[in-house]
This record gives C-alpha cells, structure tokens and sequence, in this order.
C-alpha cells in the first residue's frame, strides 16, 4: 500500500522544502487516508489490520510533521542529518536572551494587571516577529544554511512557549 521506508515528503508526493503548499498536504492525507484507514480493514486478517493501523500512524505522523512549521523546519534538518540541538544547546546571543526576559517581563506585567488589551498587543507583536522569523528560517533553509536554521529553530522554540504563555494568560482572564 504505502512505503514505510519514504520519508514524509516522499510519503505526500513533495518536494522536501520549508515552504511546502498546504492545501497539496492536505489533499495528500485525504487520499492517502482513505486508502489506509483502519475501518476499511475491519474484515480483514489480523495481519492485514496491523498493517493498516501502521500505514495510518505512519500517515499521520508525517501530516503532523509536515503542516507545522517548526517540526517541518526540524524534520528536513534531521533529513539532512543535521541535529537542531534543541534539548543540548542553549546557547543564544546576548541579544536574543535580553528580548527573551523582556518579553516574559512584559506578559507577567500585563497578567499580573490584567490586562486583557496588553496580552492582546503582546501577542500581535510576538506573532509578527514569529512570522519574521519564520521567513529567515525558510530562507535559511533554502541556502542550505543548515547551521543558520538550527540556530533559527531553537530561538523559535522560545517564541513558541511565549506564545503558550500569552495564549493561557488570555483564556485565564476571559473564564
């Protein structure tokens, strides 16, 4: 049915890039779903249904991976045998730590007073500079500046878990 051994751009019929069309990934899982659901090998052998439920895992890890940007990003540097070091190396420019605090400064300010119109500016704010952040990544990865990306990757991660915190901040205010 499917090759377990293709990779998940492979799997969709793509060419591995950051940049990938999300309507072609979406299409893709479709197809390949209604070929591989477990429901449609509810008759047959045990085997047969094994086989089925590791096509539709397989099939939607690799959906899972390839509609989020950061694991994509993360997926075609692995493919490339580059590790984004993400759990090892913590090391980031001066620069880039000093708009970390001062961005966790500002939405602990902005909770602490409540201020359901200060959340939302931060988070305006933060998702514009993410969006920034996600062209140079593209980019990077384009150039095959792998190392660029890695680093790209990784500050990107901390802008993720900035978003978390805004986006829990602003539920707990509006319950």
């Amino acid at each position: 049915m499917i090759d377990l051994a293709q990779n998940h751009f492979e799997l969709f019929g793509l060419h591995p890039a950051f940049d990938v069309p999300m309507d072609a990934v979406e299409r893709s899982y479709r197809e390949i779903q209604s070929h591989v659901h477990p429901d449609r090998f509810a008759d047959a052998t045990d085997a047969e249904r094994r086989a089925a439920m590791q096509w539709a895992t397989r099939v939607n890890e690799a959906y899972e991976t390839l509609r989020e940007p950061l694991k994509r990003a993360r997926y075609l540097l692995a493919l490339r045998g580059v590790d984004a070091e993400v759990e090892t190396n913590t090391s980031m420019p001066p620069e880039f730590l000093m708009a970390q605090m001062e961005w966790r400064e500002a939405v602990e300010e902005a909770k602490e007073a409540a201020d359901v119109d200060g959340l939302d500016h931060l988070l305006v704010r933060l998702r514009r500079d993410m969006h920034d952040l996600y062209g140079r990544l593209g980019q990077a990865l384009d150039a095959g500046s792998d190392a660029e990306a890695a680093g790209t990757v990784r500050k990107l991660m901390f802008y993720e878990k900035i978003q978390d915190e805004l986006g829990d901040a602003l539920a707990a205010l509006e319950d």
